[in-house]
């Protein structure tokens, strides 16, 4: 069990199981307290990847979400406290998990439920490992003023009742999370505040002791008093008369064991926890009142003089001198939400959309966090506009010149190509400019430019897999797939395709390795001894060498890689070049006033 204190106003943690209530409580608990950062740094949801939005006081936030633990420790490695909203079938083994990667510090276990015997597996890592548990069965813990988990202290209003936006002298801590509401208030009211509060839940192992966290409380500073709130049903509090009679503990313990009622009854009774039923003398309300008053523990005659004996404890050692003053503050408001407040006419509503690579607000555009103007004054030119926009970062020179080399080469090829044809048909039935262009942009598919991303993908694959060329073309040839990037209507091996040869000798010049082009080219060299016809395409090429751009140039990782040609970066380098000769297409047509074009009947087979 770690010493000392848990959270800090730093602190940040990762959400397991996306609810949206309790993490918002968790935001506008940060802001109440001016936190500088949201103390939710991602959410885990299983098969779930992108972003949920939240509020931060009145600034809306986009929260990372993570498809796994794993990967949301490796994206958040300053996340050290895990707060697990999983139901009891699953939290075990997320919490499990958890605790095995090296930046969790601390695990949170909201469910109740959980197996025992799962429970006793989580308890046994935690200890071994020096990790803090908190649950099962628990609303969580609050440092007053630095952070807090999910829905611990309930709505705001009762965490500005209770002056939990600011620390007090307190260290409190409970069995129950319901009732540590009750007593974050009453402790508010007789005191200076909590200082921080846990629930360590009603299960029957708990994660971490009462002892625990006392004797923990008692090597903090700022901690000058100490409130137990423990109920009848098993031992835990006997861990902490041990503590009490050791010595362990040197400062003023105020406790009450609930549950003397129990005696009312004849038969065996269960409170609301699991572990909440008395098994014997030693584990009633009144065994563990006496044996902590034996103890040295400051211990009241019923729950309705609790109150009095933590004021009257206060009290005393405000009077010896111990308690610094708190500088009350006056705690920000936090804004309404839209379903609260329309009445009231205090509203806040959600965006729409995300967007990360440019921002129109302020004096001037930015493109990928770049200001306009100085794009303009370093000389930038179409490439370095679509790296900032496509790829949200700066590339080396040879790239943004490549890409603008791709997008000259494939502006056009002429007015037969389908995608060329049906713009200049559209623009010939009088169509607007618009319409005529994504005529010809239609077209555009695996037959036609659309196969720059489908030829990446499989040289990436064969090529990162060691294949030969010849199992390369081989194994697409059993699943009956054509080699994307290979083959042309018009090209042969004597008559290579000009844009090819120009853009592997830029390739070879300017990029520091060359070696899924120089795959894609041995590739060329087993199918041309198949057909004079199969030579490497502009496809190909381009596909093969954007391959080779994003390895060479160090600034991207293989997932992003595998992201970039999944989604479809590479034909949409298609579709921006040849818009350039579809519009010129379009205004071609307008400006020579041709007519509507009607298809020879000599050039169309009629047949039955």
């Amino acid at each position: 069990m770690a010493t000392g204190q848990l959270f800090s106003r730093t602190t940040q943690a990762l959400f397991y199981n996306y609810k949206q209530l309790p993490i918002q409580r968790m935001l506008d608990f940060d802001f109440l307290c001016g936190r500088e950062t949201p103390s939710v740094a991602g959410i885990i949801n299983p098969g779930s990847e992108g972003f949920q939005k939240l509020f931060f006081g009145q600034e809306e936030i986009a929260i990372p979400v993570h498809s796994t633990v794993e990967a949301a420790c490796a994206a958040h490695p300053t996340a050290d406290v895990f707060i697990n909203f999983a139901s009891y079938r699953s939290a075990a083994a997320s919490s499990m998990t958890a605790l095995k990667q090296p930046t969790i510090r601390v695990a949170a276990i909201i469910a109740e439920g959980v197996p025992e015997a799962d429970t006793k597996q989580l308890i046994a890592y935690a200890r071994a490992n020096n990790k803090v548990l908190i649950g099962p069965a628990t609303v969580g813990g609050i440092q007053a003023g630095a952070f807090k988990i999910g829905d611990t202290a309930g709505t705001i209003d009762n965490v500005i009742q209770c002056k939990l936006y600011r620390p007090g002298s307190v260290g409190f801590v409970s069995k129950s999370g319901g009732m540590s509401n009750e007593m974050y208030n009453t402790i508010a009211r007789v005191t200076d505040g909590v200082y921080e509060g846990i629930a360590i839940g009603g299960d029957v192992f708990p994660g971490s002791t009462l002892s625990d966290h006392v004797v923990r409380f008692n090597s903090i500073p700022q901690v000058k008093m100490m409130v137990v709130l423990g109920e009848l049903g098993g031992r835990d509090e006997y861990s902490l008369i041990e503590a009490l009679k050791q010595g362990k503990i040197n400062k003023p313990v105020v406790a009450w064991v609930s549950g003397t009622c129990a005696r009312l009854f004849k038969s065996e009774v269960q409170f609301g926890h699991a572990g909440a039923k008395s098994g014997g003398e030693m584990e009633s309300a009144q065994a563990k009142n006496q044996a902590l008053r034996d103890a040295g523990a400051i211990v009241p005659t019923s729950y309705e003089a609790f109150e009095v004996s933590i004021k009257e404890t206060f009290d005393k050692i405000a009077q010896e001198g111990k308690i610094t003053p708190v500088k009350e503050v006056t705690p920000p408001q936090i804004p309404e939400d839209l379903n609260t407040a329309i009445k009231s006419g205090k509203v806040r509503a959600p965006t729409h959309i995300i967007s990360t690579i440019s921002d129109d607000r302020g004096e001037e555009p930015c493109y990928g966090g770049v200001p306009m103007s100085s794009i303009v004054e370093r000389g930038y030119g179409v490439g370095d506009v679509i790296s900032l926009l496509w790829f949200k970062r700066s590339l080396p020179r040879y790239c943004t010149q490549f890409i603008e080399i791709c997008i000259m080469l494939c502006a056009d090829h002429g007015p037969c190509v389908s995608g060329a044809h049906n713009t200049i048909v559209t623009a010939r039935a009088g169509k607007d400019l618009v319409s005529s262009l994504v005529s010809g942009l239609l077209t555009i598919g695996p037959r036609f430019g659309g196969a720059i991303d489908d030829a990446a993908r499989y040289f990436k694959d064969a090529f990162d897999k060691s294949l030969t060329p010849y199992e390369f073309v081989e194994s697409m040839k059993k699943k009956g797939i054509r080699v994307p990037g290979i083959g042309h209507r018009i090209k042969r091996g004597d008559n290579r395709d000009k844009r090819v040869e120009l853009l592997q000798k830029f390739a070879r010049t300017h990029f520091p390795a060359v070696k899924y082009m120089e795959y894609a080219v041995q590739v060329e060299n087993y199918t041309l001894s198949k057909a004079n016809n199969l030579v490497l395409n502009v496809d190909g090429a381009i596909g093969s060498l954007f391959l080779d751009l994003l390895a060479g140039s160090g600034m991207f990782t293989k997932p992003e890689i595998d992201e970039i040609i999944e989604i479809g970066y590479l034909n949409g380098l298609f579709v921006l070049a040849r818009s350039i000769g579809l519009i010129g297409h379009t205004f071609d047509q307008k400006r020579l006033k041709q007519p509507l074009y009607r298809h020879p009947w000599e050039d169309v087979l009629y047949t039955k």
